[in-house]
């Protein structure tokens, strides 16, 4: 709504997406990837209402240059991924620096400090050096809103992509945000033929480049007018240059350490580049200045490279505040405290005599993946064969842990089935991989073909939920519905895997134990005989997924019981097949109604028939 002044609680992402309606943004494109999905859904959610374009792309360089194209033909756009969807889209990503753009585009960037939900930490504002693109960061939810309208207009003053760098704890936080002005938007333009920019061809691309770079310098003046940059002058003897989200620790911290009257404090939202002048101007003022920033020291590394030979005003950073995991107050409280000389202790941790059980991760009950990975792992016990198993990032990384241990590599969207083309050729144990739907058609389709060109002899299972499911059940290729539930084409795996070339080619259903294990001990026979690449496609929506539907639909789950008087206590079921809805009680197993799905899969795997159907369902 339209409704300037008042206030609304909303998730950091929220807000993002509520500055891209307010910033007249036309077109919005998202991978899903935590913790940036709520982005997108938010604008889902009102698209239709308010006339925007929206989807979920099939990978982030796809949404990228979706979003590119909006922005060439004079629409503002949004495009919204985690930090190493930044990876995928980088092929593109690089070149707009060149290109530029027309209509303002925003790359909104979410990073995940400590590793959350994610391999890797990733500090996104070292891309933007490389690129030539700037990075801004907002400190709370309301700068988050409001950064997105001055971004858009920052991105067609210069003509240059602009980068939105959030991080989870701003992204999944609340915070009261005051709505501003929504401006008219548009979601059709006119593409105006321009070969020597839009065709980055060498001898075009020569020309762009200096264009870039003249660009660049008119950048880094235009930066030092960003109204997001204030200084907060207290009349100290000591600077603080607090970048984004760790504004708001720094004030906290201040104000415990009761030294307000002796730090000034320079918020910095613009990081990449940042304002030379107003930097100069602030450090210059101070006997000595502690950068503070989340993950890399990417301020204070500029900073340090614009002071050389300029002053000689001892610069701190990095050195006091870390490098490992997400900004706390307590790391800020104590990187602060040796700065200012202080005699700072850390709080006393209380000390429990207790021992607290781990609580990993565990696939949801009734899970089809646990069927997969206990029938693959059935098969390779019949076949009695060694197996590696090349793993993908999804749900299914879970198949790491005990007792599947079928995940033995995992380092990026599609790397499983990569990986597993080189196993193939260079060691012989048999190769099994596993890959989710999404992440197939994310990055895993080229592998694939690789693997019928080059005669891989793996297996690759792909598990086949029917969403995007660990990020919270979004559709994909493979979902037979758009973002908004209009049915589409449903783009089947298997005739993916036919068109490459695959000659060996099944769809199983993994709550059919018996058949999943047959025909993973014939793929196995098949690779050892023809020396060729195997699909396998476990086909089961995702239990969440079904659960949730049949509850709108006033459907009735069946369950199951143990029968205590068959039961031996033999554990196949709660140690073996390991369903969290399964546990031992005086040595029988005992299923928790409130918990069970009503898959079956523990049924047919009981060696003594013990697991009874009790309802109808």
């Amino acid at each position: 709504m339209d409704a300037p002044g008042k206030k609304f609680l909303l998730l950091g992402n929220e807000a993002v997406a509520r500055g891209a309606i307010e910033g007249g943004v036309g077109v919005a494109t998202a991978y899903p990837g935590t913790p940036s999905t709520e982005i997108l859904e938010a604008l889902i959610s009102v698209a239709r209402d308010i006339g925007m374009y929206v989807e979920w792309s099939t990978n982030e360089k796809v949404a990228l240059e979706i979003a590119f194209a909006a922005s060439i033909v004079g629409i503002r756009s949004l495009v919204a991924m985690k930090h190493v969807g930044m990876n995928v889209a980088m092929d593109s990503l690089v070149s707009l620096g060149y290109t530029g753009v027309r209509g303002g585009m925003i790359i909104a960037s979410a990073e995940d400090p400590s590793m959350h939900s994610s391999q890797n930490e990733q500090d996104n504002r070292w891309i933007g050096i490389h690129s030539y693109i700037p990075v801004f960061e907002p400190w709370n939810q309301q700068e988050a809103k409001d950064l997105v309208p001055y971004l858009l207009d920052f991105s067609e003053k210069y003509e240059v992509p602009t980068i939105l760098r959030l991080t989870t704890r701003l992204s999944h936080t609340r915070g009261l945000v005051r709505y501003g002005k929504i401006r008219k938007r548009k979601v059709k333009g006119e593409f105006t033929k321009d070969v020597k920019r839009w065709v980055l061809i060498p001898a075009h691309a020569r020309i762009r480049r200096k264009v870039l770079l003249e660009k660049w310098f008119k950048i880094k003046k235009g930066v030092e007018e960003c109204p997001f940059n204030q200084v907060i002058s207290n009349g100290g003897e000591y600077g603080i240059i607090a970048v984004g989200l760790s504004y708001g620790y720094v004030v906290d911290a201040v104000n415990r350490l009761n030294v307000n009257n002796k730090v000034n404090i320079l918020k910095l939202s613009s990081s990449v580049p940042i304002p030379e002048k107003l930097c100069k101007d602030f450090v210059c003022n101070h006997s000595k200045v502690l950068v503070i920033e989340e993950l890399e020291g990417v301020v204070e590394n500029q900073l340090k490279n614009i002071l050389y030979g300029v002053s000689n005003v001892e610069i701190r950073g990095k050195d006091l505040i870390g490098y490992f995991g997400e900004l706390t107050l307590e790391r800020v409280l104590y990187g602060l405290a040796r700065f200012l000389g202080l005699g700072y202790e850390k709080p006393t941790q209380i000390s429990l005599d207790l021992e607290i059980p781990s609580r990993p991760p565990v696939l949801c009950p009734g899970c089809p993946h646990r069927a997969t990975f206990y029938a693959i792992k059935r098969a390779v016990q019949k076949a009695r064969v060694a197996a590696v198993y090349p793993g993908d990032i999804g749900c299914y990384t879970l198949g790491v842990n005990p007792p599947y241990m079928e995940v033995d590599t995992t380092i990026s969207m599609g790397s499983g089935i990569g990986i597993a083309n080189g196993l193939a050729h260079f060691q012989d144990k048999v190769v099994i991989a596993t890959i989710g739907d999404s992440t197939f058609y994310h990055a895993g389709i080229p592998g694939l073909i690789n693997a019928v060109y080059n005669k891989a002899p793996l297996i690759l299972v792909v598990l086949d939920n029917e969403v995007t499911a660990m990020t919270g059940d979004q559709p994909n290729p493979g979902s037979g519905y758009t973002a908004f539930g209009d049915e589409t084409k449903k783009i089947l795996i298997e005739d993916i895997a036919r068109g490459v070339g695959v000659e060996f080619t099944r769809v199983v259903d993994p709550y059919n134990v018996k058949e999943t294990i047959d025909v993973l001990a014939e793929a196995i026979n098949y690779i050892r005989k023809y020396s060729k690449p195997v699909v396998i496609v476990a086909r089961r929506i995702c239990t969440l997924e079904y659960l949730r539907r049949a509850r709108r639909l006033g459907l009735h789950i069946k369950r199951y019981r143990v029968n205590t008087d068959k039961c031996i206590g033999c554990k196949v079921c709660s140690e073996q097949f390991a369903c969290p809805a399964i546990s031992m009680v005086n040595d029988k197993a005992v299923i928790d109604e409130s918990m069970c799905s009503g898959c079956s899969v523990c049924a047919q795997i009981c060696p003594v028939n013990a697991i009874e159907e009790v309802e109808k369902g």
